[in-house]
């Protein structure tokens, strides 16, 4: 695989220019791609606008995830966001260890913590990389923010799980820190003002930013502090209420629009899509060849649609404070 895909990997195009992601539908082999970079905040690197969530082929089976995995980065899909299984994954990041032996250079591997306190994150942290079976991982976020168990006071504490994670990079461990999470918002806002970020990624789509209403709470904040904004719960996640980790919460043409919406997003690197399996995956980058401008329609019916929306999905994702 390691020949194969470095054949392909993948020239960085400026974020304005247009997708080529195969040849037209129908056919279209989607692994002669190039994908668009963009900066990530202030860390000098550069990402695919599309990251992969990982969660849900982590549910299919290892060794079938690992051999979806291989293929979105023969896609070009070279962001890779994985967890361990406590955290909802299944064999996901697993899987991801065995698609990256040979290409550790050229996917940007990302990784959680659930963990307030140091010492329990720093095990977590190595647990982690025995999984994926790497010496570092180039992001590592202090997750699910919002969260009861990860109260701000224990998070930011000098043995808080954000100290351990900036040790970590010290000690060569990770390559930068994050925060992640998907529901009250303030909290975030407490920690961009106190401590040194480099990457975010908050649940963004067009329903719940008329619950929780990360773009306009927090994200300013995080832009005026360069730091790399990343979207997740784009089309708002597995849906619950059906059997099985295929499909979302949204539906219909509602899913390419929920897509749009994200790139409109000012400052946004990347938005993270949950994938199952190559069907999913195929139908983001057809979209995204189709062009990611939202028209001034589609924005006001995003807006009429998505507070009808929200007084349905409510607080999805846990309390708003």
């Amino acid at each position: 695989m390691a020949e194969r895909v470095s054949r392909r990997l993948f020239l960085g195009a400026v974020a304005s220019s247009p997708l080529v992601v195969g040849a037209a539908t129908g056919g279209a082999d989607t692994r002669a791609a190039e994908l668009p970079k963009r900066p990530l905040g202030k860390t000098g690197e550069r990402v695919p606008i599309l990251g992969l969530g990982t969660a849900p082929a982590g549910h299919r089976g290892r060794r079938e995830a690992a051999r979806f995995f291989e293929y979105a980065v023969e896609c070009g899909v070279t962001y890779l966001d994985t967890a361990p299984a406590f955290a909802g994954y299944g064999e996901a990041q697993l899987a991801v260890g065995d698609v990256i032996r040979g290409i550790r250079e050229q996917v940007f591997v990302v990784t959680k913590c659930w963990e307030p306190d140091g010492e329990a994150a720093l095990r977590l942290l190595q647990r982690n990389m025995r999984e994926l079976r790497v010496d570092y991982v180039d992001l590592v976020y202090a997750h699910s923010l919002g969260s009861d168990r990860m109260p701000p006071e224990r998070v930011l504490a000098p043995n808080g799980v954000l100290a351990a994670l900036e040790k970590a990079r010290r000690d060569g461990l990770i390559r930068y820190v994050g925060i992640s999470g998907h529901n009250r918002p303030d909290r975030f806002v407490r920690v961009l003002n106190e401590f040194p970020v480099d990457v975010m990624m908050t649940a963004v789509n067009f329903v719940i930013r008329h619950v929780y209403n990360f773009e306009e709470r927090v994200w300013p904040v995080a832009r005026q502090k360069g730091v790399g904004l990343v979207a997740m719960k784009v089309f708002g996640g597995i849906d619950r209420r059906v059997p099985g980790a295929k499909g979302a919460r949204a539906r219909g043409e509602n899913l390419r629009l929920a897509l749009k919406y994200a790139y409109s997003l000012e400052g946004l690197s990347t938005a993270v899509i949950g994938c199952y399996d190559r069907h999913e995956l195929d139908q983001v980058l057809s979209w995204i060849r189709e062009g990611l401008e939202l028209t001034p329609e589609e924005a006001a019916y995003l807006e009429r649609r998505g507070k009808a929306l929200a007084a349905d999905w409510g607080e999805l994702y846990g309390p708003v404070v």
